[in-house]
């Protein structure tokens, strides 16, 4: 059996693919872990039903941009936003620099369609 996309470290949950994951309504985007160094090994933090928090690399998600990817960055200087220095802010930013898909991709996982939340014993 292949390993599942991400297992929830509080409750063991399984989503066997990105896919589920996305459409759990138990699952919420709630920031972004910023790697100043290299941007697109920083990280995605959901929050599960059962409280707990968890990170997937932002790699995971490069291909749900439809764009290219830009290089170079636009931190410290005078038309940088900001958002990626606060990691709960997941907004767009209207500049283009090399996090641009980083405020890209919670917009279409904000947009995700969700599946019907199934009755769960408690």
């Amino acid at each position: 059996m292949p390993n599942p996309f991400k297992t929830c470290p509080g409750c063991r949950t399984e989503w066997t693919a990105r896919e589920d994951l996305l459409s759990d309504p138990e699952v919420t985007l709630i920031g972004f872990q910023v790697d100043m160094i290299r941007p697109r090994g920083g990280l995605f933090l959901f929050n599960h039903r059962c409280r707990d928090t968890f990170a997937i690399a932002a790699e995971e998600f490069l291909d749900l941009v439809d764009q290219p990817l830009v290089t170079g960055s636009l931190r410290g200087t005078p038309v940088c936003e900001r958002h990626c220095l606060h990691r709960s802010d997941i907004d767009p930013c209207r500049q283009h620099c090399e996090c641009t898909f980083v405020r890209d991709v919670p917009q279409v996982v904000r947009h995700w369609p969700k599946r019907e939340a199934t009755a769960r014993a408690e």
